[in-house]
Protein backbone atom coordinates (compact mmCIF):
# COMPACT_ATOMS: atom_id res chain seq x y z
CA UNK A 1 0.00 0.00 0.00
CA UNK A 2 1.42 3.91 -0.82
CA UNK A 3 2.47 5.33 2.12
CA UNK A 4 0.02 8.28 1.95
CA UNK A 5 -2.87 6.06 1.44
CA UNK A 6 -1.97 4.15 4.03
CA UNK A 7 -1.49 7.45 6.34
CA UNK A 8 -4.61 8.44 5.40
CA UNK A 9 -6.45 5.34 6.31
CA UNK A 10 -4.47 5.62 9.77
CA UNK A 11 -6.33 9.35 10.80
CA UNK A 12 -9.57 8.24 9.51
CA UNK A 13 -9.92 5.22 11.76
CA UNK A 14 -8.11 7.39 14.32
CA UNK A 15 -10.96 9.79 13.84
CA UNK A 16 -13.54 7.33 13.86
CA UNK A 17 -12.20 5.82 17.04
CA UNK A 18 -12.24 9.37 19.17
CA UNK A 19 -15.34 10.06 18.11
CA UNK A 20 -16.47 7.14 19.29
CA UNK A 21 -14.24 6.58 22.74
CA UNK A 22 -15.98 10.21 22.88
CA UNK A 23 -19.79 8.90 22.71
CA UNK A 24 -19.12 5.89 25.10
CA UNK A 25 -16.92 7.43 27.76
CA UNK A 26 -18.11 10.86 28.03
CA UNK A 27 -16.51 13.11 30.25
CA UNK A 28 -14.53 10.65 31.49
CA UNK A 29 -12.95 10.92 28.19
CA UNK A 30 -10.56 14.13 27.95
CA UNK A 31 -8.49 15.67 24.99
CA UNK A 32 -5.02 16.88 25.88
CA UNK A 33 -4.22 17.93 22.48
CA UNK A 34 -5.81 16.89 19.13
CA UNK A 35 -3.00 18.06 17.21
CA UNK A 36 -0.64 15.82 18.39
CA UNK A 37 -3.22 12.94 18.69
CA UNK A 38 -2.81 13.08 22.65
CA UNK A 39 -5.37 12.16 24.91
CA UNK A 40 -6.68 10.94 28.40
CA UNK A 41 -9.17 8.44 29.71
CA UNK A 42 -10.11 8.06 33.20
CA UNK A 43 -11.10 4.65 34.12
CA UNK A 44 -12.90 3.64 37.57
CA UNK A 45 -14.46 0.04 38.54
CA UNK A 46 -17.37 1.77 39.30
CA UNK A 47 -18.96 4.55 37.58
CA UNK A 48 -21.12 5.95 40.06
CA UNK A 49 -19.49 5.05 43.03
CA UNK A 50 -15.34 4.81 42.33
CA UNK A 51 -13.08 2.96 44.82
CA UNK A 52 -10.05 2.33 42.23
CA UNK A 53 -9.41 4.69 39.06
CA UNK A 54 -6.61 5.35 36.84
CA UNK A 55 -5.70 7.74 34.20
CA UNK A 56 -4.88 5.99 31.11
CA UNK A 57 -2.81 8.86 28.83
CA UNK A 58 -2.57 7.84 25.28
CA UNK A 59 -0.33 9.25 22.02
CA UNK A 60 -1.57 8.09 18.66
CA UNK A 61 1.14 7.57 15.96
CA UNK A 62 0.87 8.74 12.66
CA UNK A 63 0.84 4.89 11.36
CA UNK A 64 -1.56 4.00 13.69
CA UNK A 65 -3.44 1.45 13.92
CA UNK A 66 -1.81 0.20 11.00
CA UNK A 67 1.79 -0.89 11.88
CA UNK A 68 2.40 0.88 15.42
CA UNK A 69 0.51 0.35 18.66
CA UNK A 70 -0.51 3.77 20.64
CA UNK A 71 2.50 5.04 23.65
CA UNK A 72 0.75 5.19 26.50
CA UNK A 73 1.51 6.12 30.27
CA UNK A 74 -1.13 4.85 33.51
CA UNK A 75 -1.02 7.05 36.34
CA UNK A 76 -2.16 5.87 39.51
CA UNK A 77 -0.23 6.21 42.93
CA UNK A 78 -0.74 2.98 44.45
CA UNK A 79 -0.54 0.79 40.91
CA UNK A 80 2.70 -0.50 41.23
CA UNK A 81 5.10 -3.36 41.26
CA UNK A 82 3.35 -6.67 39.81
CA UNK A 83 0.28 -5.09 39.71
CA UNK A 84 2.30 -2.50 37.06
CA UNK A 85 3.69 -5.43 35.46
CA UNK A 86 0.21 -7.54 35.20
CA UNK A 87 -1.56 -4.78 33.34
CA UNK A 88 1.27 -3.39 31.23
CA UNK A 89 1.81 -6.89 30.05
CA UNK A 90 -2.75 -7.55 29.33
CA UNK A 91 -2.20 -4.31 27.24
CA UNK A 92 0.68 -5.38 24.42
CA UNK A 93 -0.44 -9.08 24.37
CA UNK A 94 -4.11 -7.13 23.32
CA UNK A 95 -2.48 -5.68 20.77
CA UNK A 96 -0.25 -8.54 19.32
CA UNK A 97 -3.70 -10.23 19.26
CA UNK A 98 -5.39 -7.22 17.33
CA UNK A 99 -2.65 -5.96 15.55
CA UNK A 100 -3.64 -3.97 12.67
CA UNK A 101 -7.22 -2.61 14.53
CA UNK A 102 -8.23 -0.01 16.38
CA UNK A 103 -7.69 -1.19 20.31
CA UNK A 104 -8.39 1.70 22.47
CA UNK A 105 -11.72 0.31 23.86
CA UNK A 106 -10.12 -2.98 24.80
CA UNK A 107 -7.36 -1.48 26.36
CA UNK A 108 -9.98 0.60 28.76
CA UNK A 109 -12.46 -2.75 29.20
CA UNK A 110 -8.88 -4.18 29.74
CA UNK A 111 -8.04 -2.11 32.97
CA UNK A 112 -11.35 -1.52 34.01
CA UNK A 113 -11.81 -5.71 34.41
CA UNK A 114 -8.39 -5.29 36.22
CA UNK A 115 -9.86 -2.66 38.75
CA UNK A 116 -13.03 -4.78 39.20
CA UNK A 117 -11.05 -7.90 40.03
CA UNK A 118 -8.35 -6.10 42.29
CA UNK A 119 -11.52 -4.37 44.00
CA UNK A 120 -12.83 -7.68 44.74
CA UNK A 121 -9.76 -9.21 46.00
CA UNK A 122 -9.06 -6.42 48.55
CA UNK A 123 -13.00 -7.18 50.12
CA UNK A 124 -11.83 -10.70 49.86
CA UNK A 125 -9.09 -9.81 51.67
CA UNK A 126 -10.18 -6.93 53.83
CA UNK A 127 -6.80 -5.33 52.29
CA UNK A 128 -6.54 -1.64 53.19
CA UNK A 129 -7.77 0.23 50.16
CA UNK A 130 -5.10 2.35 49.28
CA UNK A 131 -7.00 3.46 46.22
CA UNK A 132 -10.69 4.25 47.73
CA UNK A 133 -11.48 7.69 48.60
CA UNK A 134 -13.67 8.59 51.33
CA UNK A 135 -16.92 8.83 49.93
CA UNK A 136 -18.36 10.64 53.27
CA UNK A 137 -15.76 13.15 52.89
CA UNK A 138 -17.47 14.58 49.88
CA UNK A 139 -21.22 13.94 50.68
CA UNK A 140 -23.22 17.16 51.33
CA UNK A 141 -20.12 19.21 49.75
CA UNK A 142 -20.28 22.29 47.54
CA UNK A 143 -17.83 21.71 44.87
CA UNK A 144 -19.49 25.51 43.03
CA UNK A 145 -16.15 27.45 44.30
CA UNK A 146 -13.61 24.18 42.70
CA UNK A 147 -11.53 26.00 39.93
CA UNK A 148 -10.97 24.11 36.78
CA UNK A 149 -7.34 22.88 37.04
CA UNK A 150 -7.53 20.73 33.75
CA UNK A 151 -5.52 23.09 32.02
CA UNK A 152 -2.39 22.65 34.58
CA UNK A 153 -2.14 18.96 32.79
CA UNK A 154 0.77 17.30 31.02
CA UNK A 155 2.75 19.90 28.81
CA UNK A 156 2.44 18.15 25.42
CA UNK A 157 5.44 19.40 24.06
CA UNK A 158 7.68 17.20 26.09
CA UNK A 159 5.76 13.99 25.64
CA UNK A 160 8.91 12.12 24.54
CA UNK A 161 9.99 11.94 27.86
CA UNK A 162 7.47 8.96 28.62
CA UNK A 163 9.83 6.87 26.23
CA UNK A 164 12.86 8.18 26.05
CA UNK A 165 14.60 8.25 29.34
CA UNK A 166 16.82 6.15 30.05
CA UNK A 167 16.20 2.62 31.78
CA UNK A 168 18.92 3.31 34.44
CA UNK A 169 18.10 6.69 35.86
CA UNK A 170 18.88 6.81 39.57
CA UNK A 171 16.74 6.86 42.59
CA UNK A 172 16.18 11.12 43.24
CA UNK A 173 16.64 11.44 47.42
CA UNK A 174 13.57 11.28 49.05
CA UNK A 175 12.69 13.74 52.38
CA UNK A 176 10.04 13.68 54.39
CA UNK A 177 8.17 16.76 56.36
CA UNK A 178 6.70 16.50 60.32
CA UNK A 179 3.02 15.22 60.42
CA UNK A 180 0.29 17.25 61.00
CA UNK A 181 -2.99 15.94 63.20
CA UNK A 182 -6.54 17.51 62.86
CA UNK A 183 -9.76 15.89 64.10
CA UNK A 184 -7.41 12.48 64.19
CA UNK A 185 -7.07 12.98 60.26
CA UNK A 186 -2.86 12.91 59.82
CA UNK A 187 -1.15 14.41 56.76
CA UNK A 188 2.63 14.33 55.70
CA UNK A 189 4.54 15.86 52.93
CA UNK A 190 7.40 14.00 51.09
CA UNK A 191 9.68 15.86 48.39
CA UNK A 192 12.22 14.44 45.68
CA UNK A 193 14.16 16.37 43.51
CA UNK A 194 13.00 15.06 39.66
CA UNK A 195 13.86 16.10 36.49
CA UNK A 196 11.93 13.42 34.22
CA UNK A 197 8.33 11.69 34.28
CA UNK A 198 10.47 8.15 35.14
CA UNK A 199 11.87 9.55 37.67
CA UNK A 200 8.32 10.97 39.32
CA UNK A 201 7.17 7.25 38.78
CA UNK A 202 10.32 5.55 40.18
CA UNK A 203 9.79 7.98 43.39
CA UNK A 204 6.11 7.02 43.90
CA UNK A 205 6.83 3.41 43.76
CA UNK A 206 9.80 3.85 46.37
CA UNK A 207 7.02 5.80 48.80
CA UNK A 208 4.70 2.69 48.13
CA UNK A 209 7.36 0.52 49.69
CA UNK A 210 6.55 2.15 52.53
CA UNK A 211 3.55 0.04 54.03
CA UNK A 212 2.59 3.08 56.37
CA UNK A 213 2.77 5.50 53.30
CA UNK A 214 1.07 2.48 50.96
CA UNK A 215 -1.79 2.52 53.80
CA UNK A 216 -2.57 6.03 53.76
CA UNK A 217 -5.95 7.01 52.33
CA UNK A 218 -5.18 9.04 49.65
CA UNK A 219 -1.54 10.17 48.46
CA UNK A 220 -1.77 12.77 46.46
CA UNK A 221 0.92 14.59 44.46
CA UNK A 222 2.36 17.21 41.72
CA UNK A 223 5.12 17.84 40.24
CA UNK A 224 6.92 20.63 37.68
CA UNK A 225 9.52 19.67 35.44
CA UNK A 226 11.54 22.63 33.49
CA UNK A 227 12.70 21.69 30.27
CA UNK A 228 15.10 24.39 29.50
CA UNK A 229 15.58 23.44 25.82
CA UNK A 230 11.90 24.80 25.05
CA UNK A 231 11.72 27.13 27.59
CA UNK A 232 8.69 24.77 29.20
CA UNK A 233 6.82 23.05 32.05
CA UNK A 234 6.07 19.39 32.20
CA UNK A 235 3.82 19.24 34.97
CA UNK A 236 1.21 16.80 36.48
CA UNK A 237 -1.14 15.97 39.40
CA UNK A 238 -2.84 12.84 40.58
CA UNK A 239 -6.11 13.24 43.40
CA UNK A 240 -5.77 9.56 44.58
CA UNK A 241 -9.52 10.08 45.10
CA UNK A 242 -9.43 13.09 47.16
CA UNK A 243 -11.02 15.20 44.06
CA UNK A 244 -9.18 18.43 43.50
CA UNK A 245 -6.80 17.98 45.89
CA UNK A 246 -4.02 17.24 42.90
CA UNK A 247 -4.62 20.54 40.86
CA UNK A 248 -4.88 22.75 44.17
CA UNK A 249 -1.47 21.23 44.89
CA UNK A 250 -0.49 21.86 41.16
CA UNK A 251 -1.58 25.13 41.39
CA UNK A 252 0.04 26.08 44.53
CA UNK A 253 3.27 24.66 42.83
CA UNK A 254 2.89 26.80 40.55
CA UNK A 255 2.23 30.07 42.61
CA UNK A 256 5.73 29.47 44.11
CA UNK A 257 7.33 29.03 40.48
CA UNK A 258 9.16 25.76 41.76
CA UNK A 259 10.86 23.60 39.17
CA UNK A 260 12.18 20.17 38.83
CA UNK A 261 10.44 19.07 42.58
CA UNK A 262 7.67 16.38 43.31
CA UNK A 263 5.62 17.09 46.01
CA UNK A 264 3.77 14.09 47.73
CA UNK A 265 1.20 14.74 50.66
CA UNK A 266 -0.17 11.07 52.00
CA UNK A 267 -3.36 11.78 53.90
CA UNK A 268 -4.64 8.95 56.88
CA UNK A 269 -8.37 9.49 57.66
CA UNK A 270 -9.31 9.89 61.31
CA UNK A 271 -13.13 9.30 60.28
CA UNK A 272 -14.36 13.07 61.05
CA UNK A 273 -15.21 15.15 58.13
CA UNK A 274 -12.68 18.02 57.83
CA UNK A 275 -14.32 19.80 54.55
CA UNK A 276 -12.41 22.57 53.27
CA UNK A 277 -9.95 22.84 56.21
CA UNK A 278 -8.04 19.11 54.47
CA UNK A 279 -7.42 21.64 51.06
CA UNK A 280 -5.69 23.48 53.43
CA UNK A 281 -3.79 20.94 55.56
CA UNK A 282 -2.48 19.23 52.41
CA UNK A 283 -1.07 22.63 50.36
CA UNK A 284 0.54 23.74 53.92
CA UNK A 285 2.39 20.38 54.68
CA UNK A 286 3.59 20.80 50.96
CA UNK A 287 4.10 24.70 51.29
CA UNK A 288 6.34 23.75 54.38
CA UNK A 289 8.37 21.27 52.97
CA UNK A 290 9.20 23.32 49.83
CA UNK A 291 10.71 26.21 52.71
CA UNK A 292 12.47 22.85 54.45
CA UNK A 293 14.11 21.68 51.06
CA UNK A 294 15.06 25.28 50.03
CA UNK A 295 12.83 25.52 47.10
CA UNK A 296 11.52 28.97 48.43
CA UNK A 297 13.23 31.82 50.53
CA UNK A 298 11.45 31.71 53.86
CA UNK A 299 6.97 31.41 55.26
CA UNK A 300 6.44 34.89 54.97
CA UNK A 301 8.56 34.72 51.67
CA UNK A 302 6.50 32.28 50.30
CA UNK A 303 3.08 33.69 50.72
CA UNK A 304 3.81 36.66 48.67
CA UNK A 305 2.45 36.67 44.94
CA UNK A 306 5.41 36.05 42.40
CA UNK A 307 7.22 38.85 41.19
CA UNK A 308 10.05 40.32 38.79
CA UNK A 309 11.64 41.12 42.11
CA UNK A 310 11.53 37.58 43.50
CA UNK A 311 13.04 34.32 42.23
CA UNK A 312 12.50 31.64 44.42
CA UNK A 313 15.68 29.13 44.72
CA UNK A 314 15.51 25.39 43.67
CA UNK A 315 17.23 22.34 44.57
CA UNK A 316 19.11 20.88 41.60
CA UNK A 317 19.78 17.47 41.16
CA UNK A 318 23.48 16.62 41.48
Amino acid sequence: MDTGVENSSDLQSQVEEIEALSSIYGDEWCVIDEASRIFCIKISDDIYEPRWSVCLQIILPEDYPSSAPPIYQINAGWLRGPDRVKICNSLEELYLENVGESILYLWVEKIREFLIERLQRADAAEEPETGRAVATEEEDEDWGDVPDYSALKLNTEQVHLFYSSPADEELPPIKHGEAVTDRRSTFQPHLAPVVTPKQVQRVIDKLYENKKIASATHNIYAYRIYCEDKSTFLQDCEDDGETAAGGRLLHLLQILDVRNVLVVVSRWYGGILLGPDRFKHINNCARNILVQEGYTETMDEASKPVGKSRKPKNKKMK
